[in-house]
């Protein structure tokens, strides 16, 4: 298990997704290399990154996307990983089996050995976010993963507005929670709505890093994809938050970047002592949270 009170380097890497997989991959990789070039211990690349967003329909016959892990991206990866010695997150469209797939992020040791998987709790079925028919609730819960360089949780996309699933990162004993996204704008609704998504969006997220006393990650894709007024502009916006909700790194909206960004987890201490949230905690009261909803 690496020091708890050692400083490490994440990398983020906000990109544009084309259609082919492997143009894909091979942007992917040359990113990572950008990223340990400059000193990123921990890197991690955006939601589904192997391919455009293609949950903007529901189509059967995309279904041949997916791969199982191991499998060709996890393989690519890890031999990666080895070679640069960082840590790699990396999202897969991940088949299980016939019939059941999931989204799914795998994390990858400096050493290339593969330590596991987060498959994706919380699925959303909005317009162009079609992604209930293709992806099975993940059922692994939330593991943390001692890497390397520091002990990391990961959780995907829509998991961001659940602050459940955090906190049990926090209680686990993650650092940095890692939030591999693609979301964006309905092009016809960003004039009105736009600001106040992306602002939710952000703030939910370091809100997550205040009420815990933990590193976020969110990792976006960019670009549009789909047609000019019935597809998606990926907002980008990629950011690291400190545990007191700062935001220490930003991305652009609209230009693919890579951030590079050092945490101190002797900052999480810190944080945790001016603000002792996980200390008052009133773990006898909160067996309700269990239900749906509370009956009056």
């Amino acid at each position: 298990m690496p020091s708890s009170d050692s400083k490490f380097r994440v990398g983020l890497v906000q990109m544009s997704c084309a259609r082919d997989p492997n143009q894909n991959l091979a942007k992917a990789e040359w990113r990572i290399r950008e990223a340990a070039g400059r000193g990123a211990q921990i890197v991690c690349l955006p939601e589904l990154f192997r391919s455009e967003y293609f949950c903007r329909e529901e189509n059967a016959g995309l279904f041949a996307l997916a791969e199982p892990v191991p499998g060709p991206t996890t393989e690519t990866l890890s031999r990666l990983a080895r070679e640069l010695k960082v840590v790699i997150v990396g999202p897969v469209f991940e088949r299980r089996g016939p019939g059941v797939y999931h989204n799914t992020a795998v994390v990858i040791d400096a050493g290339g050995e593969l330590l596991g998987l987060y498959r994706k709790m919380h699925i959303p079925d909005d317009p162009l976010y079609y992604e209930k028919f293709y992806f099975a609730p993940g059922d692994l819960g939330v593991p943390r993963f001692d890497t390397r360089f520091a002990r990391i949780a990961v959780q995907i996309c829509w998991d961001q507005w659940y602050p459940e699933a955090a906190r049990m990162a926090a209680l686990g004993g993650a650092s940095i929670v890692f939030y591999p996204t693609a979301i964006g704008w309905h092009p016809a609704e960003k004039d009105e709505h736009g600001s106040t998504q992306l602002d939710a969006w952000r703030t939910v997220q370091r809100g997550h890093a205040i009420a815990n006393g933990i590193y976020v990650a969110a990792v976006n894709r960019v670009g549009l994809e789909g047609p000019p007024e019935g597809g998606l502009e990926f907002w980008g916006h990629s950011f690291v938050s400190d545990p007191f909700g700062k935001m220490t790194a930003r991305a652009r909206v609209d230009e693919e970047e890579t951030l590079v960004v050092e945490c101190d987890p002797r900052q999480v201490e810190e944080a945790r002592r001016q603000w002792p949230f996980l200390r008052d905690r009133r773990v006898d009261a909160y067996a309700p949270i269990l239900n749906r909803w509370l009956d009056q």
